[in-house]
């Protein structure tokens, strides 16, 4: 029997296919983005507790062991996303996906009951493994759901549980921290992610895509040969910039503004404005993308990204045009890293897009780690603003440059314009 049809026979006698199949296409988007909300708390929950485990010294944590298990935790993140693309592609989305969030809540929980720095820091490296491996595996599934013409709008919407799970998980650390202890933030994520597994089993399904692909003799190195090297290449250098910008821009833009004359009261709110954006064009971008093409948007979003950068190191006295600012710099830069992944998912076969978007997110991530620190070194150097600013507008530039190498469509030459 061919492998494809061993695949499909074998898919449909899963039991948690056919209720998902029921429940309508709202379902898959919906529990994704669950999925994706889990990243957005990891995102924030580390820089939410790092205040008090700072000032108590619980555990023995000092601001030096702080850093390295942020740190660590972020390398698993990268190592997880880098790691899971060839599993996803031999076992599967949905298995892929249940299993990895099954990983990372049961890690998560176990973080609040750490005995000492060292275990603490392990728990969240291997907890990041789990979570890093949950996006790209939640994308290429969406993307493999959605209808071709509606792909980018199907991508972005499930994005915006990034930023809304990291704005809840900040709000939700302003009334737990203090009565509970920082333990709790951990509780709370961890339980949230277990309280999704069973609606993951009964209504997630699998892609029909990948049930339709044989990829019993695909290999993963396969993103790395013939045309597909240069067209990785390029993708990843835009996924490497665009989540260098989210997080470096997360992690220090209150300090810049700072750095600015802004008070840092300012700060902080231009902070929530960013993200406010950020949902505001994730909306937007999927929906131009899908009429106008995944290039030429994604290349115009990291253009006006690059504009918007470099305008904010303009010290401007009305408030009202600073926020009006940095929304719009929001709706360009954060939306410009997941119409990269939109790309990569028109890009490769099914065969590969789980390998392909895990590399990608994993590359990014490194992106990620880069970005906070190169900030850093601008702060501890006395020269954040304005050069910070010039710094995230020279990343999305570099973006734009190594996708401008990236075909349109599969069936390009990598180089030509789209």
């Amino acid at each position: 029997m061919p492998a494809t049809t061993r695949r499909t026979t074998s898919a449909s006698a899963r039991p948690a296919t056919a209720p998902a199949d029921r429940l309508g296409p709202t379902w898959p988007v919906l529990l994704c983005w669950l999925v994706v909300a889990l990243d957005g708390f990891d995102l924030v929950v580390i820089g939410a507790v790092i205040p008090t485990l700072s000032a108590t010294g619980d555990l023995g944590f000092t601001d030096a062991s702080l850093t390295t298990a942020s740190t660590l935790g972020l390398v698993g993140v990268g190592i997880g996303a880098a790691l899971v693309g060839p599993v996803s592609d031999r076992l599967g989305r949905r298995r892929t996906l249940i299993s990895c969030v099954a990983w990372f809540s049961v890690l998560t929980v176990a973080t609040a009951w750490a005995p000492s720095v060292g275990v603490f820091t392990t728990f969240r490296f291997l907890a990041g493994l789990g979570l890093g491996a949950c996006l790209p595996t939640a994308l290429a599934l969406m993307s493999e759901l959605a209808p071709a013409a509606r792909n980018g709008t199907a991508m972005t919407r499930v994005m915006t549980g990034y930023h809304v799970g990291a704005v809840l998980t900040a709000l939700l650390a302003l009334v737990v921290i203090d009565p509970w202890g920082w333990q709790a933030m951990f509780v709370i994520g961890g339980v949230a992610g277990l309280l999704t597994l069973p609606l993951l089993y009964l209504a997630l399904p699998e892609s029909a895509a990948f049930l339709r692909a044989d990829t019993e003799h695909v290999q993963p190195t396969q993103v790395l040969q013939g045309r597909y090297l240069r067209v990785s290449i390029g993708l990843w250098v835009a996924s490497f910039m665009g989540l260098l910008l989210v997080y470096g821009l997360n992690t220090w833009l209150p300090k810049l503004m700072g750095e600015a004359g802004y008070s840092i009261e300012a700060g902080t709110t231009l902070l929530l404005v960013l993200n406010l954006g950020a949902v505001i064009g994730l909306l937007v971008a999927g929906r131009i993308s899908d009429r106008r093409g995944n290039k030429p948007t994604v290349l115009v979003w990291f253009g006006v990204a690059a504009a918007c950068l470099a305008l904010l190191s303009i010290r401007i006295e009305n408030e009202l045009l600073v926020l009006a600012a940095v929304l719009v710099t929001g709706i360009f830069v954060f939306s410009a890293q997941v119409l990269v992944y939109a790309f990569v998912g028109h890009l490769y076969p099914p065969e590969i897009r789980g390998t392909a978007l895990g590399l990608a997110a994993g590359i990014g991530r490194i992106g990620a780690i880069v970005g906070p620190s190169i900030t850093g070194a601008l702060v501890t150097a006395g020269v954040a603003y304005p050069w910070g600013f010039y710094v995230f507008a020279g990343a999305a530039v570099l973006a734009v440059l190594a996708l401008l190498t990236v075909p349109a469509h599969p069936s390009e030459p990598a180089g030509v314009p789209g």
